[in-house]
């Protein structure tokens, strides 16, 4: 039998930290692959901006592949049926991979490659590339196996591969775009590139540069386009690894120690601001556990005591106007405007698009959260998911805040400038009215030439009554028999062991 070892790269696209690689590379000749699945990437969370950052991330794969003697292939397919075609082709002995927690499509394919994989007589080997633990029993001491994991020494890179010739009667397919795949949308054109080394450099930049102010900048969407690591895309889609920051970080946090130490000159503001960023890399592990032990949980409510709090389907003029940037709230509009060009935002905002939609728009959460998902470059799963739950008040342990827009955009960009970058219709408007448009008397309108329900709409709803009724619903769920006691069972499988939620069951919990 041929000692060919297959390394299926799925969202881990680099070489450093990377143990299937390294491991494969010593058990014989390593061929990489990259398999172009058309359910994935035409399904409903998936975007063309993804794959444009896949697709550059793969270019640099390849060339760092190369440069070791190594080979991707990229064939186009559903799996397993292309591990079918590729072992006919040319017989292979192993499939390395890493575990992945992704959406329910990528879930049952894993499910199927399994399957595969016994019947042909190839070795499957996955394995875990963050703190996210699959079988797992109780939360309890979940976050000391996370820092286990996180503190092991990185796996360094192969320093040579030996790839095998394969046959012609399997071509490369090479670059593959949305077009051909089915993929939504188009590429956006602010979005951040892919590539192992881009990642390194926007994580450097951060630790050694931008991240100074990070505690404070992180929630202003202004402030945090800098202010912000900006890695999370790497993150998801595997150009670097959990372990790889979490270490970084660490260097970083004691080279500041050591500076203070000696008296050298350094600003204050990194102690806080990193420690503030290492308690963002745990919850992000966190998250994605939720959806790892509860994968259905992209499509229903992961507690069911909720399940008819909302209505059903969603209004698809109040989804449309809130997906487009059309709500009449300045500061909403200006968001969801910057996210669909960048395919970025900050976490606050995007907690306050969701609260919007299923708080303020009082719509079920999942059409919204696709939308999100589409326009994420860093969509992951497992965080995603966790998260549109958690700020529409359906894990029911986490009660979200219900976000005032107005209140959002004054104290988040006091003089405007964010709100007139994103929403120039409403650039001559004066800073009296720019988080409120809908106060200014007609005269005003006219004098800065903007006609409310003409050039910008005017609220979709009554925010302070839509609010009031919201709260109302809520009170009145949790209520139902049933509701409280399930909602210490979701806790006990899926709660952070930083303490039960304050004010009891039901009540807020610690949030990112």
């Amino acid at each position: 039998m041929s000692h060919i070892q297959v390394v299926w790269f799925k969202r881990d696209l680099r070489i450093r930290d990377h143990r299937p690689l390294f491991e494969a590379s010593r058990r014989g000749p390593v061929l990489g692959l990259y398999v172009y699945e058309p359910s994935l990437w035409g399904a409903e969370d998936a975007h063309a901006g993804h794959l444009e950052f896949v697709n550059q991330s793969l270019d640099a794969l390849a060339e760092a592949l190369a440069a070791r003697g190594g080979r991707l292939i990229r064939l186009v397919g559903e799996l397993p049926e292309v591990l079918d075609r590729l072992h006919a082709a040319q017989p292979f002995q192993a499939l390395w991979a890493h575990e992945e927690t992704g959406n329910l499509l990528s879930y049952r394919r894993d499910q199927r490659v399994q399957r595969w994989c016994q019947e042909a007589g190839v070795h499957l080997v996955e394995l875990p590339q963050n703190g996210v633990i699959r079988r797992l029993d109780t939360r309890d001491g979940w976050a000391g196996r996370w820092a286990r994991r996180m503190g092991a020494p990185l796996i360094p890179p192969p320093q040579r591969l030996v790839t095998p010739t394969l046959p012609p009667t399997l071509p490369d397919s090479g670059r593959v775009e949305a077009a051909a795949l089915g993929a939504r949308g188009e590429p956006r054109p602010g979005q951040a590139p892919g590539g192992e080394d881009i990642g390194w450099r926007v994580l450097r930049g951060f630790l050694r540069e931008r991240g100074v102010d990070y505690r404070a900048a992180m929630a202003s969407p202004r402030t945090a386009w800098d202010g912000c690591s900006r890695v999370s895309p790497h993150l998801a889609w595997g150009t670097l690894s959990m372990r790889q920051v979490h270490q970084a970080t660490v260097r970083r946090q004691e080279d500041v120690a050591l500076a203070q130490r000696r008296g050298a000159p350094v600003d204050p503001r990194w102690v806080q601001s990193l420690e503030a960023f290492q308690g963002r890399l745990r919850w992000h592990c966190h998250f994605m556990q939720r959806l790892e032990d509860a994968p259905g949980m992209e499509r229903r409510n992961l507690h069911r005591g909720y399940d008819r709090m909302r209505p059903d389907t969603p209004d698809p003029d109040l989804l449309t106007a809130w997906a487009e940037g059309r709500t009449g709230w300045p500061m909403v509009d200006a968001c969801m405007r910057a996210l669909r060009h960048t395919g970025w935002i900050n976490f606050r905002m995007r907690a306050m698009l969701v609260s919007i939609s299923s708080w303020t728009l009082w719509q079920p959460w999942r059409e919204p959260g696709l939308h999100l998902a589409r326009c994420f470059t860093d969509y992951e799963p497992g965080i995603h998911w966790a998260q549109v739950q958690m700020q529409s008040g359906t894990v029911g342990i986490d009660v979200p805040r219900m976000y005032n827009p107005t209140r959002q955009a004054r104290d988040q960009d006091p003089d405007g400038s964010f709100i007139r970058r994103w929403v120039p219709e409403l650039e001559g408007v004066p800073d009296a009215f720019i988080h409120t448009p809908w106060e200014m008397p007609a005269l005003s309108q006219r004098m800065c030439g903007v006609q409310l329900g003409r050039d910008y709409p005017t609220p979709l709803v009554d925010h302070a009554l839509a609010i009031r009724r919201a709260k109302a619903r809520l009170t009145e769920t949790r209520r139902q028999p049933g509701v409280r006691a399930e909602a210490q069972q979701v806790f006990v499988r899926h709660g952070s062991r930083k303490g039960p939620p304050r004010g009891g069951w039901g009540g807020s919990a610690r949030r990112r």
